[in-house]
């Protein structure tokens, strides 16, 4: 569930024609999964032929030219209701924690729990053929701050979401170890209703033109943790758990580097505070310091992500002190635009004026200024 990349500009300058390596698994598939009730794209087709090598046209602008940049994760079409699906190919043998994770979050009594923001497996699927692999079906989900956030409040409505599902995880004794910017997504179908490409996501579907959204306030929308492959669970009595250390996709904590690392001759550590500053790190990295007006966060997330990790607060201390800082915030802070910090003055003017035509139309609708799902 990548980004778009800007690809109006020029296309590739080796263009391949033929399916990647990774992909031909895919295609290999496509009749079986068909059967299945999944759809895979006229690119995965047994008989595909590139529609550029007849309409004239560049690869890069044509549909069946776009390829998914991660060799485990393909999407699809659920024949039965026409919606985008998210497949991805995991090992039972290597890594059968993303299975097992995502399949008891997705049941009783985990189901159900509000708090819950784990993303949901709707079906395993066994290879035909190859005990060893396994194809899990979840939703397709988009990273979590595309399209940028328009307002404080729709920030506040991420890092609720974001905090109460990492406590949920740890209230139940389960340690994420990967809860980095990659792995935390947001569902798009309220977003979008028209949907969007899956590779290319600012196109449309059909790849004619660009996808058309509304704000997180206008339509809210909830976020996911994704990614159990490095994910742990505990019994009471093993509480504080040591664990060797493994680093995922953020590699800043203090405690995995060089220097902690001499002066603690086992390698193991306790991920739970880890997680803590995982969290952290993404609040401070991609929200605090690209933009303005976010001191009201900056006493919690140093705490987050305090060098030593015993002074760091418990994820059941943070959702209780973000509450707090919530209801310190204004209506009128909660309605403000986010600014980025390099944003230009005719960029920041243009901007300004259609977000005051919607803060208008909130106010006069009632819309709630932390949006938060139903």
């Amino acid at each position: 569930m990548p980004d778009d990349p800007d690809t109006s500009q020029s296309a590739p300058p080796d263009v391949q024609e033929d399916l990647l390596p990774y992909e031909i698994f895919w295609r290999d598939q496509q009749q079986w999964l068909k059967t299945r009730g999944y759809m895979l794209r006229p690119r995965y087709a047994p008989d595909w032929a590139p529609s550029w090598t007849v309409s004239g046209k560049p690869r890069f602008s044509c549909e069946d030219g776009q390829s998914s940049e991660y060799s485990q994760l393909m999407d699809a079409v659920r024949i039965s209701d026409g919606v985008i699906v998210a497949l991805k190919r995991i090992s039972n043998v290597y890594e059968p924690e993303e299975r097992e994770f995502g399949v008891l979050f997705s049941s009783e009594p985990f189901r159900d729990d509000p708090q819950n923001h784990c993303v949901p497996i709707y079906e395993v699927l066994d290879v035909p053929a190859d005990d060893e692999i396994q194809i899990i079906v979840m939703p397709f989900l988009r990273i979590w701050d595309d399209p940028p956030f328009d307002t404080f409040g729709e920030v506040v409505s991420f890092i609720q979401q974001s905090v109460e599902g990492l406590y949920f995880m740890h209230k139940n004794l389960i340690v994420h170890r990967d809860c980095t910017w990659r792995n935390i997504m947001l569902d798009p179908s309220a977003l979008y209703p028209d949907s969007f490409h899956p590779i290319r996501t600012r196109r449309r579907r059909n790849f004619k033109g660009d996808a058309k959204h509304y704000t997180r306030t206008q339509r809210p929308v909830k976020y996911y943790l994704i990614d159990f492959g490095l994910t742990r669970r505990y019994k009471a009595e093993d509480i504080p758990p040591t664990e060797e250390i493994v680093q995922g996709g953020d590699r800043s904590a203090p405690e995995h580097q060089p220097a902690a690392l001499e002066q603690n001759p086992t390698k193991r550590c306790n991920p739970f505070p880890t997680d803590v500053y995982y969290l952290g790190n993404v609040i401070r990295k991609q929200l605090i310091e690209p933009n303005i007006g976010f001191e009201f966060l900056q006493p919690l997330v140093l705490d987050m992500v305090h060098e030593k990790p015993d002074e760091r607060p418990s994820m059941e201390e943070v959702f209780n002190r973000f509450a707090e800082i919530r209801k310190t915030l204004a209506t009128s802070k909660l309605r403000s635009r986010v600014v980025p910090r390099k944003e230009g003055t005719i960029e920041g003017f243009f901007r300004s004026l259609s977000h005051w035509y919607r803060r208008v139309g909130y106010i006069v609708q009632r819309t709630p200024a932390v949006p938060l799902p139903s």
